[in-house]
């Protein structure tokens, strides 16, 4: 009965934020999402909209809840190394792992020091999926990617492009695997309905400039 409480105070906890965020929206362009509580030993409570295939990352803030054992739980920061820090647990791998992931790792980490671990993992703000834009466009800086994009969508986002841009030359680079990889987007061609599949859907860290 205890266990099946704590569930619900979880589930209590999202929808208000749910309620508490709606007429933030606009403001944040973000809100709640939630996902059902996962198995016995690990459930994943979502504090904000994750995007599809998301995965947990660097600067990311994660609120982690154990079940009776207020001392393992807080909120915490991934760090840059992609690891996080909780009392007895000591340091573990975060970046790279769903939320849903990260909850039966945690449980199976802590094992050691308590008896059938439930833990939650509410995944309370997205700092490691962001894009950039550079260059001659009306406002270049980092955005938050939130969903898909792509590069059309992304040089909208920014204001569009200056009078002097360079339509046809524009460039996106992207670091894969410690390689950077760069790729070519005309935007005049794209408007035009031509080679359509150079308008890539964007992926965190890539950079589209614009000379």
């Amino acid at each position: 009965m205890e266990r099946l409480f704590f569930r619900a105070i979880c589930v209590v906890v999202l929808c208000l934020a749910v309620q508490g965020s709606a007429n933030a929206q606009v403001q944040t362009q973000s809100g709640p999402a939630a996902n059902r509580p996962a198995a016995t030993a690990a459930s994943t409570v979502v504090g904000v909209p994750l995007p599809a295939k998301y995965v947990i990352g660097i600067g990311d803030v994660l609120g982690i809840a154990f079940w009776r054992e207020q001392a393992l739980s807080g909120d915490v920061v991934v760090r840059p190394d992609g690891k996080i820090s909780l009392p007895l647990l000591n340091d573990v791998q975060a970046s790279g792992s769903t939320p849903e992931e990260l909850a039966r790792t945690l449980a199976r980490t802590a094992v050691k020091f308590v008896d059938e671990p439930d833990v939650a993992v509410i995944v309370k703000e997205i700092h490691s999926r962001r894009v950039f834009l550079v260059g001659q466009v009306a406002a270049p800086g980092m955005v938050p990617l939130t969903g898909d994009m792509n590069v059309l969508q992304l040089i909208a986002v920014g204001g569009g492009l200056l009078e002097y841009a360079d339509r046809k030359n524009i460039v996106i680079t992207r670091t894969q695997d410690r390689q950077e990889m760069r790729f070519r987007f005309n935007y005049d061609d794209v408007l035009k309905g031509k080679n359509v599949r150079q308008n890539i859907i964007l992926r965190p860290g890539d950079t589209v400039v614009v000379p």
